[in-house]
């Protein structure tokens, strides 16, 4: 198979677009709740929910898309916004408890109520990004040559 036709969203690639989906519909269903039933409460962090979930929801999609380079673009611009809002709203968190001490966001505490899978999944979709860089040509994996070299 030539790398052009061979597909990126393999191996690691499927997990992570699954774990973004997960997360994308647990936020989006947090949000909802949270608006609905008590937004005048909290409104910086429902509205923050709000937010992780449409981060989320343009990750997923941009990383199943991102063989076009536009949406690798996209999936960088999601995941660096991810990230920064994950330490932003972790430090905040953690520093003036009082912006969120109705309701946690699923960034509060660096995601410790998603066993803080908001804080490390950055880190892991930006790795795959850059491994597997638009236009990039993949990599062919090594024959295995059986035998002795001596």
């Amino acid at each position: 198979m030539s790398p052009a036709s061979r597909p990126r969203m393999t191996g690691i690639g499927r997990v992570l677009v699954v774990v973004y989906a997960i997360m994308a519909l647990a936020a989006t269903g947090r949000s909802l709740v949270q608006i609905v039933e008590d937004f005048d409460n909290a409104p910086l962090a429902y509205s923050l929910s709000a937010a992780s979930a449409l981060v989320y929801i343009l990750a997923t999609i941009a990383l199943i898309l991102s063989q076009s380079a536009t949406w690798y673009v996209i999936a960088w611009i999601a995941i660096v916004f991810e990230l920064v809002g994950v330490l932003v709203v972790g430090t905040l968190s953690l520093t003036h408890p009082e912006l969120f001490s109705h309701d946690a966001t699923v960034w509060s505490g660096f995601g410790y109520g998603y066993f803080w899978v908001p804080l490390v999944l950055p880190f892991v979709g930006l790795w795959w990004l850059v491994t597997h860089r638009h236009g990039a040509p993949e990599r062919e994996p090594e024959p295995v040559v059986e035998g002795s070299s001596w």
